[in-house]
């Protein structure tokens, strides 16, 4: 008896816990958190999971910090492959001195789209297919909030068919393109100057959230 007792009273703590670490989590707009798919807290960095191919990368400052190295001409990338399609992303961000960072998203053979942060705020596109050439890239919103050095900023990125949305500080971006809803391959980090900061990286599989059509609409009442 006693041991049924404990481990009922277990279960039931184990089930607090996980509705608790829900509710402690950003709210979605367009999607609702599936399955997780990877954590990367970044205490330690993997060279076999992510390739660094421009500038400087290193775990300080309490997570993955790149810079721009001068004599790459190039700001700096880091990237891991990562098929998906549909996915809810979120990972906290410090803007701590570059012009730039990016969160990019590829498909095997182009960049796809990316959410962009800078000192004055966050914007988020689709990225041009054949790096300008004839496929443009389109700029969905650039919203203010400022990105003070020191300060962490959680961002949430959701995909799910040819939609994306972005959300930091209680603001979103909502795009379409058809191209959105290709196979993606990779994602990584890029930064343009002295340095960023990423940590508490989070991919869930995504699930159509019923309150979409609603939470879209006071996205675009938001911009009038």
């Amino acid at each position: 008896m006693k041991s049924k007792i404990s481990f009922s009273f277990v279960a039931a703590l184990l089930c607090v816990w996980t509705v608790q670490a829900a509710d402690d989590l950003p709210k979605t707009l367009m999607t609702e958190r599936g399955k997780l798919l990877c954590s990367e807290d970044f205490a330690t960095l993997d060279a076999k999971t992510w390739h660094a191919a421009k500038g400087q990368w290193e775990i300080a400052g309490g997570g993955l910090k790149g810079c721009e190295v001068a004599s790459d001409k190039h700001p700096a990338v880091i990237r891991r492959q990562f098929p998906f399609k549909d996915a809810v992303i979120q990972f906290d961000v410090q803007v701590n001195g570059c012009k730039q960072t990016t969160f990019s998203i590829n498909e095997a053979k182009a960049h796809l789209a990316r959410a962009l942060f800078t000192p004055a705020g966050f914007s988020a596109q689709k990225d041009s297919q054949d790096h300008g050439a004839t496929d443009k890239a389109v700029r969905f919103a650039t919203l203010a909030s400022p990105m003070k050095p020191g300060e962490w900023h959680t961002v949430v990125i959701e995909f799910l068919g040819e939609e994306m949305v972005t959300t930091m500080d209680g603001k979103t971006i909502a795009g379409t393109q058809p191209v959105l809803g290709h196979e993606k391959a990779n994602f990584g980090f890029t930064v343009a100057g002295e340095s960023a900061t990423y940590r508490n990286l989070r991919v869930w599989e995504a699930k159509p959230n019923p309150a979409w059509e609603q939470n879209k609409k006071e996205i675009t009442d938001a911009k009038k």
